[in-house]
């Protein structure tokens, strides 16, 4: 394989597997057909419009189905990559429940609704518990202290109301994508790599003026991803991706509520950024009654 070759087949991963499987090889045959004798790196131009045909594809393969009932699996999948990152920096301590949370957000990813449902509720069960320093199914030591990522204990900065508020929504969106019936498409194996940033405490923001920091490596997470929702609302002119934002923005809209006298502008500004960023995906479509009424 050439270095050309190489470079052509990365720029390809752009685009849907089953679309590099019907016409990866014929698209590929002709960018080599088409190149300059001799070069060996993809120009600018084609690289970027690789790219960027990658990305419309992998739109059009995520609109179809009904948009709410996507958008639903969509934040239950946000709000279950919350759920194990606030659970990561303890797993010496509450090692089961941690694996269940991580098999919890492995069901919600395949789009196994049923099987995530009880993991998700044995799951929110004990972190409630915890939450409010009480014992469920088995004799925790409290304070939970972390090995990793953070110096906080488990749940110190979140409260009990936010942690049931979040389980609550994603068990609601699961019993509903239950109801509803079918089987959700299965979502990208990127989601979990933001477990790891969730969990990170720092670096802090406003950590020596307020009594309630917030971690930057989150905020920055949060901001991109709600950005991406906003973009692909845009460019595919539906209204899935607002779904999924907002379920997350009622979880996040639950802790902050929890610290409520120690909440600054900064703090109110944050809130404002994420409740920007979903309602410019739910307003920047057009032409979104079809999917919306699917």
């Amino acid at each position: 394989m050439s270095p050309l070759e190489r470079r052509y087949r990365r720029l390809l991963l752009a685009y849907p597997r089953p679309y590099r499987q019907a016409h990866g090889e014929e698209l590929l045959d002709v960018l080599l057909d088409c190149s300059a004798p001799g070069r060996t790196v993809p120009a600018l131009k084609e690289a970027t419009g690789l790219v960027a045909g990658g990305l419309r594809q992998r739109l059009s393969a995520a609109t179809r189905g009904p948009a709410w009932a996507d958008g639903l699996h969509l934040g239950v999948t946000a709000l279950s990559v919350l759920h194990l990152a606030a659970l990561l920096p303890y797993t010496r301590v509450v090692p089961v429940w941690t694996a269940l949370s991580a098999l919890a957000l492995l069901a919600v990813l395949r789009g196994r609704v049923r099987l995530a449902l009880p993991l998700i509720l044995l799951t929110g069960a004990k972190a409630v518990s915890l939450a409010y320093g009480r014992q469920l199914f088995e004799l925790t030591l409290l304070p939970v202290d972390a090995d990793l990522l953070t110096g906080e204990a488990l749940f110190e900065m979140t409260g009990p109301a936010a942690v049931a508020t979040g389980y609550a929504l994603a068990l609601s969106g699961l019993l509903a994508l239950a109801a509803h019936g079918g089987t959700p498409r299965t979502r990208s194996w990127w989601w979990v790599a933001a477990v790891p940033l969730l969990a990170w405490a720092g670096p802090e923001w406003m950590s020596e003026e307020s009594g309630y920091p917030l971690s930057l490596s989150r905020i920055a997470l949060e901001v991109a991803v709600l950005g991406l929702a906003v973009w692909a609302g845009r460019r595919a002119r539906d209204l899935r991706w607002a779904v999924g934002a907002g379920l997350y923005l009622l979880a996040a809209s639950a802790t902050l509520a929890q610290h409520a006298e120690l909440l600054t502008r900064q703090h109110l500004a944050y809130w404002g950024l994420l409740a920007f960023l979903t309602f410019a995906a739910a307003f920047v479509p057009h032409g979104l009654r079809r999917h919306a009424l699917d």
